[in-house]
């Protein structure tokens, strides 16, 4: 584990801008659907441009479709694109409208600045509309329609219950302890009374002995 955070920590050194922006690494929706994402950057980039595009190229990663944000805060659309950039919360918040499963693919969230930008990279799932759960099935007909009972309604049905019930319940269970406790009684007494019946048999016979 320590190797692991000294070899970041050596990376970060040599690149000062590790870490600059970060972000979700992936987002998704169905199509129709309008999802959005919020990238947050360091306070050193608070002037700098800041713009999403979408990743295009085999070998060599580049922009395509590069939406910048606007300089004076306000959201700035361009398509089903939309950016926002807030200076005093340190974030670029990215709205994608009406998704179509041709958006799916990677994008950068970006900042320019001078020599390399500072940007990570975003994958955004779309998945069909036909895979879209339903949230309210169809009735088969109109006698299957039949309002379902509330939780109040059932909370109020069964206190009742249990109030009848309980009494019910502690009647059976002293009933039930005291026919245990009577049937412990008899056998304990038809226990002694053998005991004294074998005792006074063997009496009997030792007397008859010696007479």
């Amino acid at each position: 584990m320590w190797p692991l955070v000294l070899v970041l920590l050596w990376g970060c050194l040599l690149f000062p801008g590790c870490g600059a922006l970060v972000g979700p690494k992936e987002i998704s929706g169905f199509e129709g659907d309008t999802v959005s994402l919020q990238c947050t950057y360091r306070e050193e980039l608070r002037k700098h441009k800041k713009y999403w595009c979408k990743e295009s190229g085999f070998f060599i990663s580049r922009c395509s479709s590069t939406v910048y944000a606007g300089d004076d805060g306000q959201e700035r659309t361009e398509g089903r694109v939309s950016l926002q950039d807030n200076p005093q919360e340190l974030t670029l918040k990215v709205t994608l409208r009406k998704l179509t499963l041709q958006d799916a693919g990677k994008y950068f969230c970006g900042v320019s600045k001078l020599g390399r930008d500072e940007s990570f990279l975003v994958s955004l799932l779309v998945f069909p509309g036909t895979l879209r759960p339903s949230t309210q099935p169809e009735p088969t007909s109109t006698e299957d329609i039949r309002p379902a009972p509330s939780r109040t309604s059932l909370s109020r049905v069964s206190i009742p219950m249990v109030r009848i019930l309980a009494p019910v319940l502690v009647l059976l269970s002293l009933l039930l302890a005291a026919g245990l406790a009577a049937l412990g009684s008899y056998l304990l007494r038809w226990r002694k009374e053998a005991q004294l019946a074998t005792e006074t048999q063997r009496n009997e016979k030792v007397h008859l002995s010696h007479l």
